[in-house]
């Protein structure tokens, strides 16, 4: 079975490795991940702290990560999961009542509880 996951993924931490970790033991797994065009619109000029080609060699080195790819627009992450046609679409717990791009494509959707105090943004805005 095929399970999809996506996400910015730009500095790697525990929340990211256990959503990679459950969503990789309902099957093989693909990952999508922002370009780095797409973060800068989204999260602003000083995002991403780490390449594209950095989070996706990251990402492909983890032993329960099957595959990883970069999209670039809503459309294309909509036609990536179209194409790759998962099982299960896992997103975390935040998406709850929000509209999931490609999720008309999965024929599951589950929802990953979020650790709230582990975000990219907060590790990233935390005072030392």
């Amino acid at each position: 079975m095929k399970v999809w996951v996506n996400g910015s993924f730009d500095v790697l931490h525990y929340g990211h490795l256990k959503l990679l970790e459950y969503a990789s033991s309902l099957g093989y797994l693909v990952v999508g991940i922002d370009s780095d065009d797409r973060i800068k619109k989204l999260k602003g000029k000083n995002r991403p702290v780490n390449s594209e080609e950095r989070r996706k060699f990251f990402l492909d080195s983890l032993s329960f990560v099957n595959e990883v790819v970069v999209f670039n627009s809503d459309y294309e992450l909509s036609e990536l999961i179209k194409k790759v046609g998962p099982e299960y679409l896992v997103v975390g717990d935040d998406y709850q009542d929000k509209k999931i791009i490609g999720s008309e494509f999965a024929k599951n959707i589950i929802l990953f509880k979020k650790i709230p105090e582990l975000s990219t943004s907060k590790i990233l805005s935390y005072d030392k």
